[in-house]
């Protein structure tokens, strides 16, 4: 069967990465200087906002409404819909975390908050895109035309250009 998903597919193994890299800046966090964990989190929290958070709006707009057609049934995504706005609150958390860190050295309750933070968003969002690709792809491979795939897969680009064009 072809996948017409693939570009989907390709997408999340690019954002792997960044995510793996969120986990292990979790486990550094109080061993590291604090010059290196500001830099890292910066890191983090860019690719966090002009990346992450546009590919959950994309999915907003133009995939879950596609999986609610295929199914019949718009309120099969509100379960995946509800894990964005708690990776966007987590995301929130991390911002205001950091925004905070100005000592020389971390206080024992801003190393638990940011690696509860982190490791949050690394499960809450690898969480995600297993259950996307093992129930929602393989629903729409099977079920969408190349055509459809292609004007779902512009609308996604589109999306995801409007959110980052806000954040700029």
């Amino acid at each position: 069967m072809t996948q017409v998903t693939r570009p989907l597919r390709e997408e999340h193994q690019e954002l792997l990465p960044h995510l793996t890299h969120i986990q292990e800046i979790a486990d550094v966090v109080g061993t590291i200087p604090i010059a290196s964990l500001q830099h890292e989190l910066d890191e983090t929290y860019g690719f966090l906002t002009h990346q992450l958070l546009p590919h959950a709006q994309a999915e907003e707009r133009a995939l879950y409404p596609v999986v609610g057609r295929l199914l019949d049934a718009p309120e099969a995504t509100a379960t995946m819909s509800r894990d964005h706005v708690e990776i966007t609150r987590w995301v929130e958390q991390l911002g205001e975390l950091r925004s905070h860190l100005r000592n020389e050295r971390l206080e024992v309750s801003q190393e638990r908050a940011l690696r509860r933070v982190l490791y949050g968003l690394f499960a809450l969002v690898t969480a995600h895109f297993a259950k996307e690709e093992e129930v929602y792809l393989p629903l729409l491979d099977s079920r969408l035309t190349h055509e459809e795939a292609r004007q779902m897969f512009e609308a996604m680009e589109q999306a995801a250009r409007e959110a980052k064009s806000v954040l700029s």
